[in-house]
């Protein structure tokens, strides 16, 4: 039987179908370029509600006689030790404190998310959505800061997160933090992580490369440096990332490709204020307490997590261990950092974390954040 020819399209209609074909393709290609485009776009500019804030910041310096120190609080949601840190600031003059919370965008903090009235509409307003190990941790903070430079009698800027609780009663953390004309920044030679990548120079000489702890104290001078950046802050969004976990049955993956693994809020303001010749004006340390599992086995130590305090590890004689710590050791540079403030010995941590209810409700019970007669830093 013979075989029955395809009826094909007229001439004419073909053309037609072809220019409709190679018309989606160029419609196509065209929007994926515009979304790349786009996404590189929000990648590298500055944050807008970031530009808003620096707009409000006063330009005049401060001249009163009541500088106060604001509380940053970075925050997942609303804040669970809130208890805690009202019997705090009760402790203290209101007039001698800020405070600012970013939480998750819309997130509200009044009666029914809070039992503290110190935080009732301290949110901000331009929260963002964060990621840990990404820079929007370190955009986070800048808002933070921003926010708070608004007021010009904040002085002193303290990040907190909402696992942290005080050692010591307000009056004496107050004092430890206004005798000192410098910002305390853990910050020290980056040596063995390898985070470093050339494709920040630049911008980023390898040579200003630090790392460090989260948690910092800054005087006003350092917190200004760090919301008007507009050159450093891009690179490490570009840059510098956290990689994703691997599968364990392809860690040759690891081994062959070499990922660069960077986690950008331990190196952002470290860098920064080094890049800028600040370190003389640092105490290089923090003076938030974290303690690592150093007996982890080697697969458990990289889970970049600190222990946790519960109410079984937070009695006194932990906590006095803490406040008796006087000096910091850096093995990456041989140095040991003997802490001071205003040139005068000081227990090195005011602040510490990470602490579940359970444990910070025992700090209230047994009354264990209060100020001793041997630790002041008054004259």
């Amino acid at each position: 039987m013979a075989r029955r020819s395809q009826p094909q399209l007229p001439a004419s209609r073909r053309g037609v179908v072809s220019f409709r074909w190679k018309l989606i393709t160029a419609l196509s290609a065209a929007l994926c370029t515009l979304a790349l485009l786009s996404i590189q776009y929000r990648q590298s500019r500055p944050i807008p509600s970031l530009s808003v804030a620096r707009s409000r910041i006063p330009l005049q310096k401060y001249s009163g006689d009541r500088p106060k120190i604001a509380f940053l609080f970075l925050a997942r949601l609303d804040l669970p030790l809130d208890f805690l840190w009202d019997r705090f600031f009760k402790g203290g003059d209101e007039r001698n404190l800020s405070i600012y919370v970013h939480s998750i965008p819309g997130f509200v903090f009044d009666e029914g998310t809070t039992r503290s009235h110190f935080f009732h509409n301290r949110q901000l307003k331009n929260s963002i959505e964060v990621v840990w190990g990404e820079a929007s941790m370190i955009a986070a903070e800048r808002l933070l800061l921003a926010s708070a430079l608004e007021d010009s009698s904040n002085q002193r800027f303290v990040l907190l997160s909402d696992s942290c609780v005080p050692l010591y009663d307000f009056g004496y953390i107050y004092s430890y933090l206004m005798s000192s004309p410098k910002s305390f920044v853990d910050s020290f030679l980056d040596t063995k992580d390898q985070r470093y990548t050339m494709k920040m120079f630049p911008v980023i000489p390898k040579e200003k490369w630090r790392k460090g702890s989260q948690w910092i104290s800054l005087i006003r001078s350092h917190a200004e440096v760090i919301v008007s950046d507009d050159t450093v802050f891009p690179v490490f969004q570009k840059f510098c990332k956290r990689s994703l976990p691997l599968d364990p049955s392809k860690k040759w993956l690891y081994l062959k490709h070499r990922r660069h693994n960077c986690i950008p809020d331990e190196h952002y303001v470290q860098t920064l204020l080094t890049m800028r010749g600040l370190e003389s004006e640092m105490e290089r340390r923090t003076v938030t307490y974290t303690t690592w599992n150093l007996l982890a086995k080697k697969a458990e130590a990289k889970s970049w997590h600190p222990l946790t305090f519960t109410s079984d590890n937070s009695g006194a004689k932990e906590i006095e261990e803490i406040k008796k710590i006087n000096h910091v050791c850096y093995e990456t540079e041989y140095r040991t950092e003997w802490c001071r403030a205003n040139s005068k010995p000081v227990p090195c941590f005011l602040f510490a974390r990470k602490f579940t209810r359970g444990a910070a409700m025992r700090l209230l019970s047994e009354g264990l954040v209060e100020s001793s007669t041997d630790t002041t830093t008054t004259s």
